[in-house]
């Protein structure tokens, strides 16, 4: 085992397919989480009439409002796999999130319609939806954790920005089967089944990635842990020495991940109902905006996080917070005049916010040391994100019906920027830095044992 300063583990430096396995096996559980959020987001309009009564304006608030219930019940999944992956290992608990994850959304896919069994179709969807968002409560803290740990400390923002991209690329495989199907299919077809086949592939995502996660060794730095002893031994007195200990940390990352997801929900899953409901685009056109523009941010993703590596994460959140409050109301006003000027509105927007998604896989998990990790962030990244995030398309749903302004979601986003700048205020810099040991990573602590660790 190298040192803690020496920018990762032998393991992985003498092994690159290892690295490249880790990735692949920390992605595809993104990618699964993302899937299903982006055939829920994109076939929304298939879903409300299917599944709920009343007009299709009533159904959709609806729906939009069962989508974000699946993010109320994240801190509990926070709760109870973040302990658990700092007590048992972070490659266990994966395993078992990404089963979770992929059979509830299997499911969705199966419930018969409303016509069909009334009142039990919503019921079935949320109890769904409760338990998609419980076991993604331990999913992404969890892949990002064992990501960071399995990743170069020097080339963490690059490797880490594969985890992202496997976000877009679950979400956007989702956006293209919505839009194939319903290209393919006539309208009658779509809403009476053709919205349910994007739901029954996430079976096979799912095994494969049990498959992936299973083949791998925990994290060298988890292992290093635990052969000195030092891992966390207990789960029910964690929470409380969490917050004890860790409170500053959790605070900060919570306050970056309201700027993170207020943006994420509000310009990628709430896209394709606003760009039809209020702008007036066709289905299919909704659905083509953010596809563009998703596919555009895969291309800047590692190039972001290989940037992050050279001159820091903070500086790439200091420039996407800035462009997002300064450029998104005119952004907004673009969108609403064609098709053309929503998707350079959209992908403008959408590269504005690459610095902030391709570096948080290597800035949270740095904000904690290695026993309470997972915890940490789990549960950080979930009571932000259920509160601000997961709510951000229902939310501006109905403020847009209060106010009438089409440019509430600009707005919006423009308030979560400001959370986001007073919470960078406050968080250190952490890359290039080792994220072994129990000290926080970039303290006086974490630099002096690094120091020591230093061959003279």
């Amino acid at each position: 085992m190298s040192s803690p300063a020496s920018g990762g583990s032998t393991t992985t430096q003498d092994d690159p397919g290892l690295l490249r396995r880790a990735i692949a096996a920390s992605a595809i559980g993104n990618a699964t989480e993302w899937f299903d959020y982006g055939i829920y987001a994109y076939g929304v309009t298939y879903i409300a009439a299917a599944l709920f009564p009343g007009d299709t304006e009533d159904a959709l608030l609806f729906a939009l409002a069962t989508f974000a219930i699946s993010f109320l019940v994240r801190p509990l999944g926070g709760l109870f796999w973040g302990p658990l992956g700092d007590r048992i290992g972070r490659k266990a608990v994966l395993a078992m999130t990404i089963l979770l994850m992929a059979g509830t959304t299997l499911c969705v896919g199966l419930i018969p319609s409303y016509d069909t069994i009334g009142y039990w179709a919503p019921a079935l969807l949320i109890i769904l939806r409760m338990l998609q968002g419980f076991s993604t409560g331990g999913e992404y803290g969890g892949a990002a954790t064992f990501m960071a740990e399995y990743a170069p400390d020097k080339k963490r923002g690059f490797y880490g920005s594969f985890l992202e991209f496997g976000t877009l690329a679950g979400f956007s495989l989702g956006a293209f089967l919505m839009l194939a199907f319903s290209t393919a299919l006539s309208e009658e077809a779509m809403a009476s089944w053709g919205w349910r086949l994007p739901f029954l592939i996430a079976a096979p995502l799912g095994l494969i990635g049990m498959y992936l996660r299973n083949r791998m060794e925990d994290t060298p730095v988890f292992r290093e842990l635990e052969a000195a002893g030092e891992k966390e031994q207990e789960t029910k007195t964690q929470f409380k020495d969490l917050l004890a200990g860790f409170w500053r940390p959790l605070l900060v990352l919570a306050g970056l991940v309201v700027a993170l997801n207020v943006v994420n929900y509000t310009l990628l899953s709430y896209m394709p109902a606003y760009l039809e409901s209020e702008i007036g685009l066709s289905a299919d056109a909704a659905l083509v905006v953010p596809l563009i523009g998703m596919l555009c941010m895969m291309v800047f993703l590692p190039i972001a996080g290989a940037l992050s590596d050279r001159v820091g994460r903070k500086p790439m959140w200091w420039f996407s917070l800035i462009g997002l409050f300064v450029m998104v109301v005119p952004m907004y006003m673009l969108m609403a005049t064609n098709l053309a000027g929503a998707i350079v509105g959209f992908a403008v927007l959408g590269l504005l916010y690459v610095p902030q998604l391709a570096t948080i896989s290597a800035t949270f998990p740095a904000m904690f040391p290695t026993h309470v990790r997972y915890a940490g962030m789990a549960i950080a990244y979930n009571v932000s994100t259920s509160l601000f995030g997961g709510t951000a398309p229902a939310a501006n749903d109905w403020l847009i019906g209060q106010t009438g302004s089409n440019l509430v979601p600009a707005y919006y986003m423009m308030g979560s920027c400001v959370v986001g700048v007073a919470a960078l205020v406050f968080c250190t810099e952490t890359a290039r830095r080792s994220i072994r040991g129990r000290f926080i990573p970039g303290s006086r602590e974490a630099l002096a044992a690094e120091g020591a660790a230093t061959p003279a």
